[in-house]
């Protein structure tokens, strides 16, 4: 009994999830906005847990919808969980900042922490398993960088969008 519940239960979520409207993902990613906060008006500050991520993730894709850009979203999608895990991976910090700006022809995404130490983008090899996170960074985005604070650094990577 237990192995025929588990194997549908995969079924059951996909078909739920297929079912719902946009209006439900919309209103999911609006009250998402206002609890967290909208890294389209201001830096959102995330603990430094892998489960961050997810948040970033969600958070981004909110505001493309707002700014009327689904068609970025999975690229953003990887790309913020790229900086996010590195941000949370490497820097030690106990938070992070995540911010986006919409400018004529361009999106920009921000992940701002306070270590001063620099990514690297290494060379990838065909079987190597970690290491991959500029790579896709650099590969994806039309352009990317890191800017040195005072305190910490700002790495973000930019995509050129199509104004109407």
């Amino acid at each position: 009994m237990a192995g025929r519940g588990a194997s549908e239960q995969p079924q059951r979520v996909s078909i739920a999830a297929a079912e719902w409207p946009s209006v439900v993902a919309d209103e999911t990613a609006a009250k998402a906005l206002d609890l967290v906060g909208d890294l389209s008006v201001e830096e959102v500050r995330l603990t430094s847990r892998p489960e961050s991520a997810s948040t970033a993730r969600r958070l981004s894709v909110s505001v493309l919808r707002q700014w009327a850009l689904p068609q970025l979203a999975d690229t953003v999608e990887l790309l913020v969980s790229e900086l996010v895990g590195n941000a949370v991976r490497h820097t030690g910090a106990r938070t992070f900042g995540i911010r986006m700006l919409h400018r004529r022809g361009w999106i920009r995404v921000e992940v701002r922490d306070p270590s001063r130490a620099l990514p690297c983008l290494l060379p990838v090899r065909e079987l190597d398993i970690s290491g991959r996170g500029l790579f896709l960074v650099d590969k994806l985005s039309d352009r990317w960088g890191v800017d040195l604070q005072p305190r910490g650094k700002t790495t973000w990577f930019e995509l050129r969008v199509l104004d109407r």
